[in-house]
């Protein structure tokens, strides 16, 4: 059975994985631009060069079957300074992005917010200063009003728990902090500034559909004893339920306040006509990022520990996450895991899938899916490891949507291979390869892009299914 024929079949970007383009046309520094050069680190100046080549990676997605683009605007390329001045040219580009995803019939699936913030604000304090919220909503407005009419998907911010936890919490990402006080001020203003650009788009009348995308983590438990099921509810008002409540509901978990009260944090930023922002400032659908769930057993011992593999298989099998007093992540014996320490589980999505539709009731998105890579591009890439996973991932969804779930399309991570963050340009996510040593970055189809075209093409009705 066929999904609908309102489907949507796309891949997914950010800009500055992909631009490059890093100091033209006028466009301000980011905090990664600063961070990445002042720690040496290998960065995104010119990554896939999608500044470059927009048109032709635009049309080859749509060659490939796809009918939707799921790309970021650059803040610090459409404002240039703390006072909130325009950039005409940062504004054409992305005039030009859409236009030709238009051109050739693809959906402009738009995110407003992938992790670039404008330096300027980072040097007043990034997400734990107030300000960034006011600064967040002058960008938006301008964008609403300059596409609208022309993009009908629009979506806040991408993950807002990696860009504050790995920020402001881990430290793996800049600006590279370890600390509780400042993550539960970063996570309140980032949750904040998407309340009041959802409040601005309704009372705006901007056209088309307004929502989130979040890194979905689906909390699985080692047993259903009482003390796994307090572990699980810490676990998921982590992962999950700080964005997607206050996103869906108009409400931050309650429980979850009380617990970090209780931890010494304290929540006196917290004001009650920001509260009433959040409270009315619902989404229209959920964008899910998936790509592992989370195995959680109750905490027992140990200090406060996390560490993400960002090295590949230089570091496989020392990623860790304990929360002291509140759950440990474990690893399952019989899961197939990545070199990045990803745990491969497709029915992880069937699960939560189903539990975000009893909860919210909401439309979903899969607005990533995809698995990372060492590849050798100087050749032809099959890569039916990657057609497998994907394979396994849309059967997910489509028992999902036999079960009830209203999922109305899927994106692939990635449209190309990118600047992978941390992780560099090793790590191999995309349909079409690049070849980063060659000055002329060729795009050149792996055997997943005609797979996926078929794919597209059947509205999933190639997809090799499998019941849970």
């Amino acid at each position: 059975m066929a999904l609908n024929d309102h489907f949507l079949w796309g891949s997914a970007t950010a800009s500055y994985q992909c631009e490059g383009a890093w100091d033209l046309d006028d466009k301000a520094e980011s905090n990664w631009d600063r961070y990445l050069h002042v720690n040496n680190l290998e960065n995104g100046d010119i990554a896939s060069d999608f500044y470059h080549h927009y048109e032709e990676d635009i049309r080859m997605l749509s060659e490939g079957g796809q009918n939707s683009f799921r790309f970021s605007l650059s803040w610090p390329r459409i404002i240039s300074d703390i006072n909130g001045t325009v950039n005409q040219k940062g504004l054409d580009f992305y005039h030009k992005v859409i236009d030709t995803c238009l051109r050739y019939d693809v959906e402009p699936f738009v995110t407003l917010y992938h992790w670039d913030l404008p330096q300027y604000l980072e040097d007043e304090g990034g997400w734990l200063n107030r300000k960034t919220c006011d600064a967040y909503l002058h960008y938006v407005e301008v964008c609403f009003k300059e596409f609208n009419g022309k993009v009908r998907y629009w979506t806040t911010f991408n993950e807002p728990r990696w860009t504050i936890f790995n920020g402001y919490l881990i430290g793996n990402y800049c600006p590279g902090h370890h600390d509780a006080q400042e993550t539960t001020v970063g996570a309140y203003h980032i949750m904040l500034a998407h309340a009041m650009a959802v409040n601005l788009f309704r009372e705006e009348q901007i056209e088309g559909k307004i929502g989130i995308v979040h890194s979905y983590t689906p909390v699985d438990g080692v047993d259903d004893s009482p003390e796994t099921l307090k572990a699980m509810r810490y676990a998921d008002n982590y992962c999950n339920n700080w964005v997607l409540d206050t996103a869906a509901k108009g409400e931050i978990p309650e429980d979850l306040l009380v617990a970090l009260s209780e931890k010494g944090v304290d929540l006196s930023f917290m004001k009650e006509e920001d509260l009433k922002q959040i409270k009315k400032a619902r989404v229209d659908f959920l964008g899910l990022n998936y790509y592992s769930r989370a195995l959680i057993k109750p905490y027992t011992e140990g200090e406060t520990t996390l560490i993400i593999n960002n090295k590949g298989k230089a570091a496989k099998g020392s990623s860790k996450t304990i929360l002291k007093g509140w759950f440990e992540q474990i690893k399952d014996p019989s899961s197939e895991y990545t070199e990045w320490d990803t745990e491969i589980y497709p029915k992880g999505l069937y699960d939560g899938l189903l539990r975000a539709q009893q909860r919210y009731g909401l439309p979903m998105y899969i607005t990533e899916n995809g698995v990372g890579m060492y590849e050798d591009v100087s050749e032809y890439v099959e890569d039916d490891y990657r057609i497998s996973f994907m394979n396994d991932h849309i059967n997910a969804i489509m028992n999902a949507v036999d079960d009830g779930a209203d999922v109305r399309g899927y994106f692939a991570w990635s449209t190309f291979d990118l600047y992978s963050w941390k992780n560099g340009c090793e790590k191999r996510y995309g349909l079409v390869a690049i070849d980063f040593n060659d000055p002329k970055l060729e795009r050149r189809t792996k055997k997943s892009y005609q797979w996926y075209k078929k794919v597209a093409d059947s509205n999933g009705a190639c997809i090799i299914r499998k019941a849970y």
